[in-house]
């Protein structure tokens, strides 16, 4: 091969690993100077050069994906790192085949972020024949981690690729990393971060993680419907057998189907928690409300009998008998599948597809009521308040059982039971506030999706906090 030949192989090579470093990289700082100048000239001035490649694979629900989609391209971000677009979860237990760009688009996600980070739809042919040799670091990040973990303890830590291009008979050493991170949710802290970290995490959860054209236009549709016909409410009913199952929360379920939830549970050995005492667990208020608990709380509330209630959820166990409550007290009882019944077929065995349609029903409703606080309820919560503070009511699930059972039992009358759920909750509407903190306690604190108010206009009262 001539000298033209040579050299241009090794352009073409060169264009296949541009802005990988080839000296000094900011990772040469000490940790205290390293951080500043991350955040500093990387994050405030757009300046990017290329340290490696992040491959993430993400675990959970469609929900539980956004949120990590959200944190893994600041993870990218912040390392100064090439984000090939993440891998959706296909194994768990709704086994839904869809890839990315079955859900969101993926081109506008990639230019959208471009003056933040690099995005691929796949790694560069040399380096993904590597990665299928074997050269490459798969592991679990640590949960709620400091965004400096990625680089102290994961970046650091990772062995280089060595590669040389020839170029005008001189070889050229290219040094790279490449990281794959097998699980993703809750792998970000929600509080301690700098300003910048916390609003590129919201911009990419309100801007860049767009729903497909075809899902965006079947989510208008149904909206559309709904609004020919008045207000609504979308109440996001956890009351699905898995959701069920793996929370242990059997209450007004017959002996057979406490069973059956049972050995689904057990049937799972990924599912650590086997014995689970559903009594003791929906007293604390950690199970899911009932269909019938909700219908007598939108009673209480108040809500209009003659307003859709949209049910944004999976396949309700128990079915209409199980529902019975709730339509008898609100006949205006809807779901996507009857709304658009032929509009879904495509959709069908496609559990985040239609996570998705219900994701942007939750978003215009009048009121977003969930009864249990999943993934999607957070998540859902916090992009309401970013629309402008969307009424959004937080169920105490804990006092609401409570007030239900003493009405049952008949030591409560309704107007006492009313009276007690509307006063309660005057301040769990998703009005302004901050996040609660509690040091050490990640799990048991405001999770940042929920409510990520460094991203929203407060009133000045507290801003000043």
């Amino acid at each position: 091969m001539g000298a033209g030949g040579k050299a241009g192989k090794a352009r073409r090579a060169a264009r296949e690993y541009s802005g990988l470093p080839l000296m000094l990289s900011p990772f040469h700082l000490s940790p205290s100077l390293l951080y500043r100048h991350l955040i500093c000239s990387v994050l405030c001035s757009g300046i990017y050069k290329n340290n490696g490649y992040l491959m993430v694979s993400c675990n959970g629900g469609l929900n539980q994906m956004r949120a990590a989609i959200c944190d893994m391209v600041t993870v990218a971000r912040y390392l100064n790192v090439t984000l090939i677009v993440p891998e959706l979860d296909k194994t768990s237990f709704w086994a839904d085949p869809s890839e990315f760009r079955d859900i969101f688009d993926v081109d506008y996600f990639i230019a959208s972020l471009r003056d933040e980070v690099r995005i691929l739809k796949e790694l560069p042919p040399r380096l993904k024949k590597r990665v299928e040799q074997g050269y490459l670091r798969s592991m679990p990040p640590v949960s709620w981690s400091d965004i400096s973990y990625y680089h102290n303890q994961v970046y650091l830590h990772l062995p280089f690729l060595v590669m040389f291009l020839n170029h005008m008979h001189t070889k050229i050493k290219i040094k790279y990393k490449v990281l794959h991170l097998n699980k993703t949710d809750a792998r970000l802290a929600n509080n301690g971060l700098p300003m910048e970290i916390q609003k590129l995490r919201c911009r990419v959860n309100f801007d860049a993680l767009r729903f497909t054209p075809e899902i965006e236009e079947l989510g208008r549709r149904v909206v559309q419907i709904l609004r020919q016909n008045g207000p609504f409410v979308v109440l996001h009913l956890r009351y699905e057998m898995d959701m069920l199952a793996f929370s242990g929360c059997t209450h007004g379920c017959s002996n057979e189907e406490a069973e059956e939830l049972t050995r689904m549970r057990y049937a799972y050995p990924w599912w650590k928690e086997k014995v689970i005492d559903s009594k003791a667990k929906r007293k604390d208020g950690l199970c899911p409300l009932t269909p019938e608990e909700i219908a007598m709380v939108l009673k209480a509330l108040d809500i209009d009998r003659h307003y859709q209630i949209y049910i944004a959820a999976g396949e309700i166990y128990g079915g209409q008998r199980r529902m019975a409550a709730l339509t008898s007290a609100y006949p205006n009882v809807v779901r996507k599948e009857t709304l658009l019944p032929s509009g879904l077929r495509f959709f069908q065995n496609h559990s985040s597809q239609m996570a998705a349609l219900d994701y942007m029903v939750s978003l215009e409703s009048d009121v977003f009521i969930p009864t249990y606080d999943g993934n999607m309820a957070k998540v859902v919560e916090g992009h309401r308040r970013y629309l402008g503070f969307k009424k959004t009511v937080l169920l105490d699930r804990k006092l609401i059982v409570e007030l239900v059972d003493e009405y049952k039992n008949g030591t409560l009358s309704w107007t006492d039971f009313s009276s007690s759920v509307k006063a309660s909750h005057t301040s769990r509407m998703g009005a302004p506030s901050r996040r609660q903190v509690i040091p050490d306690k990640p799990k048991e604190e405001d999770y940042f999706y929920a409510n990520p108010h460094e991203c929203l206009h407060q009133p000045d009262e507290l801003s000043a906090l």
